[in-house]
This record gives structure tokens, sequence and C-alpha cells, in this order.
């Protein structure tokens, strides 16, 4: 700005210039507010400012959840190898027993956040398996990676496949015990869709029961259960104890299925949203750590220890870097093994991922009538805030929020139509 033409010297006009600007940005802060005026900035420049100042998180301490199983690795992770502090936290894992009590802390405010099941996110939403109360979906941990584990006493009869399960079930009758981890939970819908995949109907053929997933193993080593469902290792566990093998695992009923979630209250995500952009963003680098595979098995060393997974590192590192062996002489690498980024395919929070669950949730019997399942998902599943946390630590966002899946029986979910898909199934509820 010349000054001279006006009267007035340089340093004049330059002070006019910066009061106008100062002006100028009072002004906007008033009609737009601070969010309004910092989607205005690009991202990196953002990120300078949440660490130092107006979008600074609201928390700086962030109590998480967790339980133990190998999914949990970007949680601690995100601790251990301090990615929380790059952006003003400290992650604080807090080991818990059982889901319910994950799901309890979570409601009660005890937890700001947790590794948790997707499923139980959503049922606590919609008041099935505890109190209600309106919950969040931060992003997606994992894809893949879980199991369905029968006994040795099933291999013994010849039931080592559905088929042969399905044969045994109708000809040798007597109680047969399955168990799962949570009622709404990942590891009961897949299991519940496995056994109905060969027309056994989980509800009524078989029955049943609800077990903590580091649980798992020992129950079945006592005889209480013939099979359950569960993420690793504790599928691995089975085998390497010699008690069970793997009839299936969970990317061959789904491939890149949605699991474990990193979940809150809308409470949490509404008053701290910069806490939880923060979270996310320092969990989305955990992320991409360990799908660097020359990370791996550095990170099952970590997650081996007692104060989070409690199991030997060979069980965990074995299926974690993607070398399985079914307990009945087959060994195979799978490249479906778990995956906590592939560049955000993994963590994007689709809304039809949510929706799949809520049908599950409906054909089983656990809600009585369709929900509106897309206002549920958009509710839910916080998209935005997951974008610009992606946007800043440069993860992918995909295009589009759906995304087309094919399942073990042929069918396809692609969340056009999930109160037709919901009924489509013959061996339901």
């Amino acid at each position: 700005m010349d000054g001279s033409k006006n009267g007035i010297s340089g340093d004049q006009a330059a002070g006019v210039e910066q009061n106008t600007r100062r002006e100028f940005m009072k002004q906007a802060a008033v009609l737009l507010g601070t969010a309004g005026i910092m989607s205005m900035v690009p991202m990196g420049t953002r990120a300078a400012a949440w660490a130092g100042g107006s979008d600074a998180p609201e928390l700086k301490e962030v109590k998480v959840g967790f339980i133990p199983l190998t999914d949990c690795a970007s949680v601690v992770i995100a601790s251990v190898m301090k990615f929380d502090e790059k952006y003003g936290i400290k992650l604080v894992p807090s080991k818990e027993a059982s889901w319910a009590a994950v799901r309890d802390k979570l409601v009660n405010g005890e937890l700001h956040a947790a590794h948790v099941l997707y499923g139980l996110i959503y049922g606590v939403e919609l008041g099935i398996g505890g109190q209600q109360k309106d919950m969040s979906v931060l992003m997606t941990l994992n894809n893949n990676g879980q199991g369905i584990t029968l006994s040795n006493q099933l291999k013994d009869k010849g039931a080592t496949s559905g088929t042969a399960l399905k044969k045994l079930v109708d000809s040798e009758k007597r109680d047969y015990t399955f168990a799962q981890t949570f009622p709404t939970g990942t590891h009961a819908m897949w299991l519940y869709y496995w056994l109905a995949s060969y027309d056994i109907n989980p509800l009524s053929d078989v029955k049943t029961i609800t077990v903590p997933p580091p649980q798992m193993v020992a129950n079945m080593r006592v005889g209480n259960m013939d099979g359950f469902c569960v993420g690793e290792p504790w599928n691995n566990r089975a085998i390497y104890d010699k008690i069970g093998f793997t009839a299936t695992t969970t990317q061959d009923i789904w491939k890149d299925h949605p699991e474990k979630v990193l979940g809150s209250t809308a409470e949490f995500a509404q008053k701290y949203p910069n806490t939880a952009r923060a979270l996310i963003m320092a969990v989305l680098e955990a992320s991409k750590y360990i799908d660097d595979m020359s990370n791996r098995h550095k990170v099952a060393e970590i997650i081996a220890d007692k104060a989070y997974v409690n199991c030997p590192v060979d069980v965990i590192d074995q299926r974690f870097e993607g070398k399985y062996e079914d307990g009945l002489g087959k060994k195979w690498n799978d490249p479906n093994y778990m995956k906590f980024c592939n560049d955000g395919a993994v963590n994007f929070p689709y809304l039809s991922d949510g929706m799949w669950f809520l049908t599950q949730h409906k054909r089983w019997g656990l809600l009585k009538t369709d929900p509106d399942y897309l206002a549920v998902a958009r509710k839910i599943n916080q998209i935005e805030l997951y974008k610009q946390a992606a946007s800043e630590v440069k993860v992918s966002v995909p295009k589009d929020v759906m995304r087309t899946s094919k399942l073990m029986d042929g069918t396809v979910w692609d969340g056009k139509d999930p109160k037709k898909y919901a009924a489509s199934f013959k061996v339901r509820a």
C-alpha cells in the first residue's frame, strides 16, 4: 500500500493494513466461528494450530480401553511409539476384562474411547446389548484376522468343516455349545453367519454363550464348548495348546471385513472434537507403522507383554504376518491377513459397514423392527472428523461412503436395500 499519496507514511500505511486484516478476522470469527476460520486454512497449517493453540486438544490425557487381542495393536503402538505426543495428547491404554466392561466404562465416562467391536457400538446406540447411549465410530481399526475354532473332540468325530459339522449335529443329538464374545458384536455375527451358511441355526440347533476373548482357550480346555469365534491370537493359541483347530478364518467369510473400531460416546466426539481428531491421527500413524511388514515382529513383541495381550510372541506373530496353519496339517500364506491401514482403505468408517451389522441384528431378532439403517450409520460414523484427520496424516480417503462386498454364501452387500437384505436369509431368528 502506497501511503504517500494519502498523506501518511509507509509505516502508518502498514499499520492501517494490519488493522484492516485484524478487523476482517474479527468479523469473520463472528460470522463463522473458529471452526469456520480453520476450515479456510490449509491442512498442514491447521496441524500446527491444533498442536499450538486455537484448535489444540481440549484434553491432554485420553484414556482408551482395549481387550487383549492382536487387533488392539494400533492403540498400544500409538502410545508406546509416542505417535500421540505428535498431536498434543497422551494416550493412556487401559486393559479391560470383557467387552461388557468396555461398554459400561464408555457409557459412564470412565473411558474416553476404546478399541471395540463394531456391532457393540451400534447395539448401544439402539439400546440393545445394554443401556442406550448415543455413540460414535471415529475410525475402523482393522480388517480380517479373526477365526472360528472347533474342539479336538469334534475333529475326532470327523467334524472338520461346516458341512461335516452339519451332519454331526443332525445325526448325533446332544447340546452343542459355541461361544462368541458379545451378543451384538462382530464375533457373534461371524459365528452365526458361518453356521447358518451350512443350514445350522445358531439360535435353535445349537447353544451359544458369551465368553471374554482371553478366556476362550481355557473354557475349551475344560470342555465347556465345542467351538468359538474370537480374534487372534486365541485361535492360534488353541492350536498351540493342542485343544482345537481352525475351521475357518473370518476373511474367508468376508474378505476385508470390518472388525474393531475406535469407538466413543457421541458426547465425547461433540464435546472434545480436537481431542478426538488428535486421537484419530495418532492411531492412523500407528496403523501405517504396523502395516509396514518389516515392523510386524517388533509390534508382536510389544503387544505380547503382560500389560497387553499376555501371550507368547510366536503365537501372535505367526498369523500377524499372514503365516497360517489350521491344526489339521494345512499351512498357507494368507494374503488377507489382519490389516490395519492399507492406505486408509481399512480405516475409513464406511456407512455400509455399520449398516451391515444392523441387518444381522435384525436377522437374528436383536432388533424387532427395521431401523432407518442409513440414518443410524450417518449419525454414528464420524466421517467428516475422520476425513480431517486422514488428510493431515496423508492417508487416502475413498470417494464413496459405501462399498460392495461378496460374502461366503455368494450374497452381495452394498448397502442399497438393507431392509430387503436383512429379510433375504433363509436361516434366521
